[in-house]
């Protein structure tokens, strides 16, 4: 498998819809170039984190970025391809 993403989500915040989402649309922009996985938290944490396997972080809810809208996915979306073009 490709590039390996995972998003730590706040699980009792009812995020995961939103990590189905993202991961979605992830998969349909790279068919077959990468792995993405989720987890969520067990604890209210308000979390949405996207980083790569080696702690790359790619988008964090809390450092203040919010949830992935259609800007901020398109901003992952340039992250990945340079990534895959290496």
């Amino acid at each position: 498998m490709g590039l390996q993403i995972h998003v730590v989500f706040c699980g009792s915040c009812g995020y995961k819809s939103k990590f189905l989402q993202l991961k979605k649309s992830l998969e349909v922009e790279f068919p077959g170039e990468l792995e993405i996985t989720g987890e969520g938290t067990q604890t209210r944490s308000g979390k949405f984190e996207v980083v790569t396997k080696d702690g790359k972080v790619l988008h964090s809810k809390e450092n203040g970025e919010g949830f992935v809208d259609n800007d901020k996915l398109q901003k992952i979306v340039a992250w990945i391809q340079a990534a895959l073009r290496k």
